[in-house]
């Protein structure tokens, strides 16, 4: 689920509500025309430009969390407004925004503008799908955890410690005003599911606010502003565990009413990714991907563990664990995999900054792993690559069959830093126009970080084993899974039941992974666009190094599609190539086959589309 704050949040966070250029200078449009612009397109131009900073500036009010997390620290401490009149102001304000940008007309406005114009409208279009359309603000918890989050004041050295006190002491004091508004929107009964991840989520905060942030905070010599925090602590804990225990208390009256239907489904991804494709042809370019995944992996099975099923193969590599555990095993990956990058020359590397790794703080541990990135404001700041231990109440071998194999950590890693997430901020943050470095949408982002797993691994990461090969593999069929869960859980008729299923069977997760994916679908019906946002990505590449040197086209690709900041693919794709905003998914060609990986090199345009033995992941 995502609103205003863009990801992630990925973080990208589960929601993917929480959460979320090079030295040489990409232009995020179309270069504008050499000729002097007519009076009234310059006119215009600059009417624009104060529209969209009008709109940063209105977007920071509505969304104080968003512009904190920006880097804008005036707005620190500070929450939304979640009462209904406050709902009713952010829609109205969004609504009127709209009509702005929509009367910029197309003669109005040269190339550049004219993209940027649709960028807004997408941003402005799919905020109001999950205020005004999804129901979310109504029954789904997640659609607040995100804003709710303090991990800035806790995690991000942007300023003193006592300065990052008081901006939490205040945050703290605004907290049980504002669940008190989220409990009063809720209409019972909830769906058993979306209970499940708010008593988590908000548990969560209150054990992590009584156990581990007064430590944080102790050296700080200020008494009165100690006294604040005692105060401010102590109600904070009684707001969020009393929330936890409220939602526990609807338990019993929970429903599995968490389908969106067809209708929204379809207007939630035209709304949000400017994607127009019938739910039947989406549907079927999942279970093809899924089926060129599960041949693959089948190949590499075949030499990493012969006449073994698919499942024992599949955890043979998972038993293969990174030395210390998670944490200290992405720790030790980092190096390397930035050094493949810079070695196979992928793509330009901006900056020096680098990603830690830590462990996730208890109430943000939905999923296995996630990055927290600054904002475009912040400057020479760290970002912290998350990951989630197992949740203790589990039996202890679903505990050890969480912590994932090396292999497929490698790919989590890539994933999340080198090339992913971190890779595409760096460069999204150096863009030139500031609202693509504050709005980068849901499937550019996981998508672009989905598709660089299959992408390293085609250009021989981790030598191109077949071990290597079965963990890019795993995250590639859990990418699959979720896409077609999400159809399912939310068009289908699919019930929580069966997607787990699918996760056990066909992406081969442990238990405790696949409760949480299916569970994940019901509140983020919009997880599909891990794969749905890879499948374009890789269609694009197809198509744009067909006149781009192929293989060795693939740095231009990636440095050019990185510098765009984070629109809708569609949008992309039109200004790459020329024509109209588009969405095509990739599909394998039929008669591809097994193989083992291999380096770029230079290959005739006609091979450009990726072999049948690879497929993204995470």
């Amino acid at each position: 689920m995502r609103h205003l704050p863009s990801a992630r949040v990925a973080a990208v966070s589960a929601l993917v509500a929480v959460a979320l250029l090079a030295g040489c200078r990409r232009d995020a449009a179309p270069a504008p025309s050499t000729q002097a612009p007519a009076p009234a397109v310059a006119s215009q131009d600059a009417a624009f430009a104060s529209a969209v900073d009008a709109f940063i500036d209105g977007a920071f009010q509505h969304y104080p969390t968003f512009a904190a997390n920006a880097g804008r620290h005036e707005f620190d401490g500070k929450l939304p407004d979640y009462s209904p009149a406050g709902l009713k102001a952010t829609g109205d304000w969004l609504h009127a925004q709209r009509d702005r940008f929509a009367g910029f007309t197309d003669a109005q406005l040269d190339d550049r503008r004219r993209f940027q114009r649709d960028y807004v409208l997408a941003v402005i279009d799919g905020n109001l799908f999950w205020l005004e359309d999804s129901g979310f603000p109504y029954n789904n918890p997640g659609f607040y955890t995100g804003d709710l989050s303090p991990s800035m004041y806790l995690t991000r050295p942007y300023a003193p410690l006592p300065q990052r006190m008081a901006a939490f002491v205040a945050y703290q004091e605004a907290l049980p005003k504002a669940i008190d508004q989220v409990r009063a929107n809720f209409k019972l009964p909830l769906p058993a599911s979306y209970i499940d991840l708010g008593v988590n989520s908000f548990a969560g905060y209150a054990s992590f606010f009584r156990s581990d942030v007064p430590a944080i905070f102790a050296e700080v010599k200020d008494d009165a502003l100690q006294a604040r925090f005692k105060a401010s602590n102590a109600a904070a804990i009684q707001a969020t565990q009393g929330m936890a225990d409220w939602l526990a208390a609807q338990q019993p009256q929970a429903t599995q009413d968490f389908a969106l239907g067809a209708e929204k489904f379809s207007k939630m991804l035209r709304a949000t990714e400017r994607v127009d494709i019938p739910l039947d042809r989406l549907k079927a370019a999942g279970e093809a991907d899924l089926q060129r995944n599960l041949d693959a992996l089948k190949a590499a099975c075949d030499q990493y563990a012969a006449g073994k099923p698919l499942k024992d193969c599949v955890a043979k590599q998972a038993a293969d664990k990174p030395e210390g555990g998670a944490v200290e095993g992405a720790r030790a990956q980092l190096d390397s995999l930035r050094q493949f990058i810079v070695d196979k020359d992928l793509a330009t590397i901006p900056g020096r900054e680098q990603a830690k790794v830590e462990e996730a703080p208890p109430f943000n541990r939905w999923n296995f792993a996630y990055i927290e990135i600054p904002g475009p404001y912040e400057k020479n700041l760290p970002s912290v690559y998350y990951i989630a231990p197992p949740d203790p109440k589990w039996p202890k071998a679903e505990r050890d069959a969480y912590v994932p194999g090396k292999a497929d950590l490698l790919f989590v890693s890539a994933h999340e830093v080198w090339p992913g997430h971190f890779l595409q901020f760096l460069h999204s943050n150096r863009s030139d126009w500031k609202f693509g470095q504050l709005f980068v949408g849901y499937a550019f982002a996981e998508g672009w970080a989905h598709y660089t797993e299959e992408m390293m691994f085609d250009a021989g990461v981790g030598g191109g084993t077949p071990e290597t090969h079965i963990g890019q593999l795993a995250n590639a069929l859990l990418r699959d899974v979720r896409y077609l869960s999400a159809i399912g859980l939310h068009t289908g008729g699919m019930s929580m039941a069966q997607s787990e299923k699918m996760f056990l069977e066909q992406a081969f997760q442990n238990p405790g992974s696949a409760r949480q994916q299916a569970a994940r679908g019901t509140y983020d019906p919009a997880y599909l666009n891990y794969t749905l946002g890879k499948l374009m990505i890789m269609q694009l590449r197809e198509d744009w190094t067909a006149q781009h040197g192929g293989r060795t086209g693939w740095k231009a690709f990636h440095d050019q599609f990185l510098g765009y900041g984070g629109p809708p693919i569609p949008l992309v794709r039109a200004q790459m190539l020329g024509g109209s905003a588009e969405a095509r998914l990739w599909t394998a060609p039929a008669t591809a086959v097994a193989a083992p990986a291999s380096t770029p090199t230079a290959t005739p345009a006609s091979d450009t589309a990726p072999t049948g033995e690879a497929a993204p992941a995470q």
